[in-house]
């Protein structure tokens, strides 16, 4: 049972990040129809800059701030400089460029660093262990299942209670009615690309004292949010929130029985998804 338990808990801080990656995932998507395969490659970046922020200044709270903006810059000079240009293109080539973006970053983060495992050290406040009933449980596993929640929360404030989300959830539904409107498309497409890169960054440093970093850790991650994306429908917020949970319970508590399943019922779950509710679990029909 207490084995159970822990990993319930694994599951829970796993979906919550994957929720939080695949929200800035969901938006980009959703808001400038772009399947962006850079959104590994920006994980990768925030948490390298994250670790870097660390060794300087030995504060995690730094390194969160400057992981995050480190990987904001890059997605808005990506969006500014390259992917502007390819809006109106077909969609091979969106993903095409961004898998090609993804390799630059990854690749110029092995020559900084290596291709050696690096791991964050455990904040003080995050160290220790939390008895909740018999299970004895690590202290920053609960703070980061915390963090995540938290974000989302205030990720949802915005989207749903402010100007700026009603004018991205509208971008969703019909960009175009939306430029009609006379609101500048253009610089919301920047602030939304560029707060889909931040989203990554952010969740990558969060999870760096909890996973060893590398620099094709994003890949993996990638892979798991376009999974979570694909079960909680595509545009949809609250579709990544679900979405993201289930998926890390399937990973985490298939591990318990055989850890190489896992990923196995992960896209089975997707499948069958896919066949029952092809839109996703919260997510709109008739999208394209």
């Amino acid at each position: 049972m207490s084995l159970f338990l822990s990993q319930l808990f694994n599951g829970l801080a796993m979906g919550l990040l994957l929720a939080l990656i695949s929200t800035g995932l969901t938006i980009i998507y959703g808001t400038l129809g772009v399947v962006n395969f850079a959104h590994g490659a920006m994980l990768v970046v925030g948490a390298y800059a994250g670790y870097s922020a660390y060794g300087l200044t030995e504060s995690f709270v730094a390194a969160v701030v400057i992981g995050s903006l480190v990987s904001l810059v890059i997605g808005l000079i990506i969006e500014r400089g390259l992917m502007r240009m390819y809006y109106s293109r077909p969609p091979e080539d969106q993903i095409l460029v961004t898998f090609g973006i993804g390799i630059i970053l990854v690749e110029i983060v092995r020559s900084i660093y290596g291709g050696i495992s690096l791991s964050m050290p455990t904040p003080d406040w995050g160290q220790g262990i939390a008895h909740i009933g018999s299970l004895i449980y690590p202290l920053y596993r609960l703070q980061a299942l915390a963090i995540a929640a938290g974000t989302l929360g205030v990720l949802y404030y915005v989207l749903y209670r402010t100007s700026l989300g009603l004018i991205v959830r509208a971008g969703i539904e019909d960009a175009q009615m939306v430029s009609v409107l006379g609101i500048n498309v253009k610089r919301t497409f920047l602030l939304v690309f560029g707060l889909g890169a931040m989203a990554a960054g952010y969740a990558g440093v969060i999870d760096s004292p909890i996973v060893t970093l590398s620099p094709d850790m994003g890949s993996r991650v990638l892979v798991d949010s376009f999974v979570v994306v694909v079960i909680g429908g595509v545009g949809s917020f609250p579709g990544a929130i679900v979405g993201g949970i289930i998926a890390g319970e399937i990973l985490s508590l298939t591990s318990i029985f055989n850890p190489a399943y896992s990923h196995v019922m992960l896209f089975v779950a997707m499948a069958l998804v896919l066949v029952f509710r092809p839109q996703g679990l919260m997510g709109q029909e008739g999208r394209e």
